[in-house]
């Protein structure tokens, strides 16, 4: 057997198979759904969307809006970090933030506050689940992860501190422009990490 024979393809992140086109998009579907079912329990959001809600109070926009606003913006500073998106950056700008506002309008009323506490709950496996679909097709890395590995990669420090920084950031921004933390945020923080691990490897030993 030739050394070619042995060597794994390497798969491009512009040219998926139908399946990991598929599987990318769905991944990003539920990420926003996720997200949204959170944004609706009205406990606290995750940090950027913390920051995207508090956009969306100080702008026309909606929620969904501001996401795809600041995932622009974040995508930007790309640039000076010479990061090269793929298919899967492209339509996590676009899809996530359609996801969380057509979400968001078909939702009905919160109710209760053990319902509400639920649908965090729910909103954060969806999010975990979209995140190891798309994470694992390979197809490019969401802005702000890019930002991430960018940042670790030019100044050598690790990820965990520039996601604490990048994360906190968002949080203090949001929070600041109006956008609601609490019970869900900390939910969000603590159990985001592990759920993402889970849904990767379980995902990522289907591929």
């Amino acid at each position: 057997m030739t050394a070619a024979a042995t060597t794994p393809a390497v798969r491009s992140p512009w040219r998926p198979t139908p399946r990991r086109l598929a599987r990318l998009v769905a991944g990003l579907w539920l990420f926003g759904v996720g997200e949204a079912l959170i944004v609706h329990a009205d406990l606290g959001n995750s940090p950027w969307t913390v920051l995207a809600q508090g956009l969306s109070l100080q702008t026309p926009l909606s929620v969904g809006g501001a996401t795809i606003v600041l995932s622009l913006l974040v995508l930007a500073a790309w640039l000076p970090l010479r990061q090269l998106p793929g298919l899967g950056t492209v339509l996590n700008v676009l899809l996530v933030g359609v996801a969380i506002d057509v979400t968001l309008r078909l939702l009905p009323q919160a109710g209760a506050l053990g319902w509400r506490a639920a649908m965090v709950l729910v909103g954060i496996a969806l999010v975990a689940v979209g995140s190891g679909s798309y994470l694992t097709t390979d197809l490019g890395p969401g802005p702000r992860d890019g930002v991430m590995t960018g940042l670790h990669r030019r100044t050598g420090h690790s990820l965990r501190l520039w996601r604490t920084v990048l994360e906190g950031g968002a949080l203090l921004a949001g929070f600041t422009l109006g956008g609601v933390a609490g019970f869900g945020t900390l939910a969000y923080a603590l159990l985001i990490g592990p759920g993402v691990q889970a849904a990767v490897h379980r995902l990522r030993s289907r591929s």
